[in-house]
């Protein structure tokens, strides 16, 4: 299947909000909750009082994370958010999932100086997205520091944070996931030895891209998800493929 650089996944995005009419809360929404949907099979579809830490940036990708906060509450896991900014820092979509959070009462915390990771079974890495460019900064740079300091696995949304989506190389610091969720196509970073590397697993997940916005860009993409939402891939030579067996999430 094709790879998307950075600026193409900015056009995906664009044109899905202004052109197609699906909305970032939409597409948040789909991926948050594929990634709950793949954190439940970390787990082995045990969820019940199961401790895990959610680690949400400001921006959409953080949005994404607070989706799954969300949803892996909803069924029933001991979820604790670690927010990368103070509440006010988060704008529009973002900050209406997390105002969704507060509601629902969901342990929320704000990354402080001297924060420790509590002990947990699973590590949902959502700081940063495909944007990154240049180290991360600030209190996003301690919570993936702290999230390598973790003995439970990490769990990457779309790239793991400080991955570079076009060249795979990571800054400093950066995450190293168990597994990565990629968003609507395979990042070009990904496929590279070094990204297959910081990535781990690596699956693909929905979030309604039309066959037809794929084409504009000059790319053939098959009905991928035929056989549900997310997806297990394996990469040769670069290339991304389906695995076999993938089983069909809940709502498909």
């Amino acid at each position: 299947m094709p790879a998307l650089t950075r600026e193409q996944m900015r056009e995906v995005d664009r044109i899905m909000v202004e052109e197609y009419g699906i909305t970032l809360l939409q597409m948040m929404e789909n991926a948050g909750r594929n990634l709950a949907w793949l954190a439940l099979q970390w787990l082995d579809g045990d969820l019940v009082d199961r401790p895990i830490v959610v680690l949400a940036g400001r921006g959409n990708n953080g949005g994404g994370g607070l989706v799954a906060a969300r949803h892996l509450a909803n069924w029933g896991a001991w979820v604790q958010v670690l927010c990368s900014h103070p509440p006010d820092a988060y704008q529009g979509v973002p900050a209406q999932q997390l105002a969704i959070l507060q509601a629902m009462e969901v342990p929320l915390a704000w990354a402080e100086e001297g924060w420790e990771l509590p002990p947990c079974d699973l590590v949902v890495d959502a700081l940063i997205g495909y944007g990154l460019k240049g180290d991360p900064r600030g209190r996003v740079r301690d919570l993936i520091q702290l999230a390598n300091s973790s003995v439970a696995p990490i769990l990457s949304l779309d790239v793991p944070s400080g991955l570079d989506a076009d060249t795979g190389q990571g800054a400093t610091p950066h995450i190293r996931a168990a597994a990565t969720l990629t968003l609507a196509l395979p990042k070009q970073g990904l496929l590279t030895p070094t990204g297959q590397a910081l990535s781990g697993d690596l699956y693909l997940a929905d979030i309604s891209v039309p066959p037809g916005l794929y084409r504009r860009l000059g790319l053939e993409v098959p009905p991928l998800f035929s056989a549900g939402t997310v997806l297990p891939l394996t990469v040769v030579d670069g290339q991304a493929l389906i695995q076999g067996g993938a089983g069909r999430t809940p709502w498909t």
